[in-house]
């Protein structure tokens, strides 16, 4: 119990869409809630690849934290990293200090997953935060000006060659939105640039695209990917990267000096540095009602714990499976509280969708298939939507009918650009002068 209050206290490591959730269901409870994150804003990931692709800033997909819970009495924040937790005593160690509980829910989310190849986390971009989103922006838009600066062939077609692995959502909205940046918008700015010279290719290990889809929707996939110029290479794995040449298990070397990971997540390290039970992508082991096998008052929810559907398959790393375990697991504990049974959790599909740039994108909810114009609408509608905050909403429906009516992007800065990088625009400029 914490002295200042007398009830007991929830901590909920995590303000992604598990932690948020489970704090707003616990604003009623007889409970004392700490929100812990290391940032202070929750961040709308799905979108992501629009900032990286200069469709959107930063603030039309974050919202700052406190904001978000400024009305809920029981509750508080803390800016903190969680570096240790002592399962034994109860107590958190952080970067704000030492944090006692007495009921716990994970909610720490997913990383990018390397497989152990060391040169693709060193060389490579993953899309997982606000700072990975904007460093592919930046180097992007700086390929184009050290091209624009570079007069030999193939150093400039390396320059020009955007590389995507993984055919999952993320990867094929973000090869497609790479696309539509290069030749709806950056053709017009950099028009001594061939824009024929530029390759988005998209790489992936198995023979479909959004293995979750039907295989209907998996074809209309790589068709409207082809219709957008996508080069779409399957079962292509790729062996390592040095920053200049993509090494492929089978198949010929790729130059690019651009290579966007999107090829696979695991949980969050703190999982691994917990010492839980773990099982697919380093997620922790839990049990029916969420709660970890030696802990009672202790729940992990979302990409962070592995929990299987009822035909066996582990649950997915989506949004809506971490939303509707916070559900559960808070319903949980305030059924500990009353001395009542816990109930396991269920999850119940809402269905998926990923968009492939403008008025295309595929939709499966349930036995109903969508694609084309219907699922692209369908898609702004559901993102839209699910966006924290009024504003954020708006502005980003004027931001997209902006970019729908002028065939333009608004957010084409490059901040905070290394000096390296200007140093290879000056020497592209002076291998160009000679």
């Amino acid at each position: 119990m914490t002295a200042k209050t007398k009830k007991p206290c929830v901590v909920i490591v995590g303000a992604g869409f598990g932690g948020l959730q489970a704090a707003k269901a616990l604003a009623n409870a007889p409970v004392h809630v700490k929100l812990v994150d290391r940032q202070n804003y929750h961040l709308f990931q799905p979108l992501l690849y629009q900032i990286a692709t200069a469709g959107l800033s930063s603030d039309d997909i974050a919202y700052p934290i406190r904001g978000i819970l400024s009305k809920q009495k029981n509750l508080e924040f803390v800016l903190a990293n969680v570096d240790r937790i002592d399962f034994d005593r109860q107590i958190l160690e952080t970067t704000a200090g030492p944090m006692d509980y007495d009921y716990l829910i994970l909610a720490v989310g997913s990383q990018t997953n390397y497989f152990g190849k060391a040169s693709l986390e060193a060389k490579s971009f993953g899309l997982k935060s606000l700072a990975d989103a904007n460093r592919i922006r930046n180097h992007i838009l700086l390929r184009f000006e050290e091209a624009s600066l570079t007069s030999e062939l193939k150093a400039r077609q390396a320059l020009l060659t955007f590389v995507v692995c993984g055919g999952g959502p993320t990867g094929v909205e973000m090869s497609g939105a790479i696309s539509e940046l290069v030749r709806v918008v950056l053709k017009k700015d950099y028009p001594k640039i061939d824009i024929n010279e530029t390759r988005v290719i998209l790489l992936e290990a198995t023979d479909n695209l959004v293995s979750n889809l039907s295989k209907h929707l998996s074809q209309a996939t790589i068709a409207a990917l082809k219709r957008k110029k996508v080069e779409v290479m399957l079962e292509k794995m790729v062996e390592d990267y040095d920053g200049e040449t993509i090494q492929l298990v089978q198949g010929d070397p790729i130059a690019a000096r651009t290579f966007i990971w999107t090829a696979g997540v695991r949980a969050a390290s703190l999982v691994d540095s917990a010492g839980l039970t773990q099982s697919k992508q380093g997620r922790a082991v839990v049990r029916p009602t969420l709660q970890l096998p030696t802990h009672d008052n202790v729940f992990v929810i979302g990409d962070s714990a592995y929990s299987e559907s009822e035909d066996g398959t582990a649950l997915p790393m989506v949004a809506p499976v971490a939303i509707q375990q916070a559900k559960l697991a808070t319903e949980n504990i305030k059924a500990q509280l009353d001395a009542k049974s816990l109930q396991p959790f269920t999850y119940h599909d809402p269905g998926m969708m990923a968009t492939i740039g403008r008025n295309q994108a595929v939709a499966q909810i349930g036995r109903f298939q969508f694609r084309g114009w219907p699922a692209w609408l369908m898609w702004l509608f559901v993102h839209l939507i699910q966006l924290v905050g009024f504003r954020n909403r708006l502005v980003v429906l004027i931001k997209w009918a902006w970019e729908y009516v002028f065939y333009d992007r608004s957010s084409r800065l490059i901040l905070g650009q290394k000096k390296e990088s200007l140093a290879n625009l000056e020497k592209s400029d002076l291998r160009n002068q000679g």
